[in-house]
């Protein structure tokens, strides 16, 4: 079940449904419980294994590699450029670089079509309920939490 509440774009003035979280986000330890319920390794060996997974990723994203975890997706570097370009290709430098962001794509698999059968983070049907009851300001000040997208820059979410 995905929650959505009306949120106006500024520029436009229309209004568009923007996913939303709801309740207190989900913590490492309550993953790394529910890991230990659904497999043969404890809490403590998941939690271990989580609490390293991040730096892990970084080291190897840090090389310039793009990692990839079975029933997950991909997760690569993607960096902002600033704003002043260069004419000649030999003039580019890590100087333009303004932000360095992660990507995911998450894993999916295709039809005989070539069609996108499924993707392991989006269920293959959603009900979507309009948030009835009150957001806290953090969540309204970071609109929400998910902009329903791959970090916003899909172009899909005029938001």
């Amino acid at each position: 079940m995905g929650f959505y509440k009306a949120r106006q774009n500024k520029k436009s003035q229309l209004f568009y449904p923007q996913a939303i979280t709801v309740g207190k986000q989900i913590t490492t330890a309550q993953v790394a419980a529910m890991l230990a319920d659904r497999s043969t390794v404890t809490k403590a060996d998941a939690l271990a294994v989580l609490s390293e997974l991040g730096g892990v990723m970084s080291t190897f994203m840090a090389e310039g590699r793009s990692v990839h975890l079975n029933g997950l997706g991909s997760f690569r570097y993607t960096i902002n450029a600033t704003k002043q370009g260069v004419e000649k290709e030999e003039d580019v430098s890590p100087s333009q670089i303004k932000s360095i962001r992660v990507r995911f794509v998450p894993e999916m698999t295709r039809n005989a079509d070539k069609s996108v059968a499924t993707r392991t983070m989006q269920p293959t049907a959603v009900d979507w309920f309009e948030w009835a009851g009150k957001e806290s300001e953090k969540d309204a000040d970071s609109a929400g939490g998910s902009s329903g997208g791959g970090g916003g820059d899909d172009g899909n979410n005029p938001l």
